[in-house]
C-alpha cells in the first residue's frame, strides 16, 4: 500500500464527515455534504494530475508512461482547486443551490486536506527546500534529511500553516456567516492559503515554472489579491483599502526577488489584517 494513496484517503474521509456536519448544520438539503466531496475528486484527481504533468512536460513528454503514475507523487493543489471548483459547479446547477455556499462548506476540508496531504511529500521524498549546510539546523522539523542530505522541510511549514488554517475557519465560520453573503469562508481560505503558498512557494527547489516564474507563486499572489478584492468589496470598506491588495503585484513585479515577494506578502497580509477587523467589528454588530 502506498502511503501518499492512504492520507488521500484519509483526508477524503475527513472532508465527507466535515461537509455532512456543515450540511445538517446549514440545514442543507441531505446528502449535500457527500454529494460535495463526490463531485468535487473525480475532477479535482484529474485536473491536480493534469497540471502537474502540463508544468513539468519536459520530463513527461519524454517518460509518457508516467503520467498515470500519481502514487509517485505529482498532485498540483492548484490544479485540484481548479478541478474541485468545476464539479461543484455542476452540483450546484444540480441542486439549485448558490455555488459559493457550496465553496464554504467544503473550503475547511479542503485546507486540512491539505495539511494531511503534505505528508505525503515527507513520504515521497519531495517538496522539500533548499540545502541546509549549517549543521547547528540540521535537525525535524527546520529540516528534513533526503538522500543524505538536509534541506528545508518546506513540506511540513506548509501542512503546519495549513493546519492552523483549518483552525481560523473553523473559529471564524459563523463570524464569516454573519458577515453577509455566502462565499466569505472561501475567501479567507484563498487569502489564507495564498499568503502561506507565496512564501513557502520561494524556498522550494522543485517548483513548477512558466519561464522564470514559479507557477504556484503567483497563483497564490493573484487569488489572494482577488479574495480579499471580494471580501473588501463586500464588507463595503472605503476604496482606499483596495489600493493595498492592488499595490501587491506591481511591488513583486518591479522589486527584485525576494525584495518583491516579501514587500508584496507584507500589503496582503496588512490588507488582510484590515479586512478581518472591519469583519469582527460587523459581525458583533449582527
Amino acid at each position: 500500500m502506498h502511503l501518499y494513496g492512504i492520507l488521500i484517503a484519509l483526508s477524503l474521509g475527513l472532508a465527507a464527515f466535515l461537509c455532512t456536519r456543515e450540511e445538517r448544520r446549514l440545514g442543507l438539503p441531505k446528502d449535500t455534504g457527500l454529494d460535495i466531496v463526490l463531485y468535487a475528486l473525480p475532477p479535482a484527481l484529474v485536473a491536480a494530475r493534469l497540471y502537474y504533468v502540463a508544468f513539468s512536460w519536459d520530463y513527461f513528454g519524454a517518460h509518457p508512461e508516467r503520467i498515470i503514475r500519481v502514487w509517485e507523487g505529482g498532485l498540483a493543489i492548484y490544479g485540484a482547486v481548479i478541478g474541485g471548483a468545476l464539479g461543484v459547479l455542476i452540483l450546484s446547477k444540480r441542486r439549485k443551490l448558490p455555488f459559493l455556499q457550496l465553496a464554504d462548506v467544503l473550503a475547511p476540508s479542503l485546507i486540512l486536506g491539505q495539511a494531511i496531504g503534505r505528508w505525503g511529500n515527507f513520504f515521497n521524498q519531495e517538496a522539500f527546500g533548499y540545502a541546509v549546510t549549517e549543521p547547528a539546523l540540521q535537525f525535524f522539523p527546520f529540516a528534513v534529511l533526503v538522500q543524505e542530505e538536509w534541506h528545508l522541510a518546506t513540506f511540513f511549514y506548509e501542512s503546519l500553516w495549513n493546519a492552523t488554517g483549518f483552525v481560523f475557519l473553523m473559529l471564524n465560520r459563523k463570524r464569516f456567516e454573519k458577515a453577509g453573503r455566502h462565499g466569505q469562508t472561501f475567501f479567507w481560505y484563498l487569502i489564507w492559503y495564498g499568503l502561506g503558498r507565496l512564501l513557502i512557494e520561494g524556498l522550494r527547489t522543485d517548483s513548477l515554472m512558466l519561464g522564470s516564474v514559479r507557477v504556484s507563486q503567483l497563483l497564490s499572489l493573484l487569488l489572494a489579491v482577488f479574495a480579499l478584492i471580494a471580501v473588501m468589496t463586500r464588507l463595503r470598506l472605503p476604496r482606499g483599502f483596495l489600493s493595498l491588495p492592488c499595490a501587491a503585484p506591481a511591488l513583486a513585479l518591479l522589486l527584485p526577488g525576494w525584495v518583491g515577494i516579501l514587500a508584496a506578502w507584507g500589503v496582503l497580509a496588512s490588507a488582510a489584517a484590515c479586512a478581518y477587523s472591519a469583519l469582527r467589528r460587523k459581525a458583533e454588530r449582527a
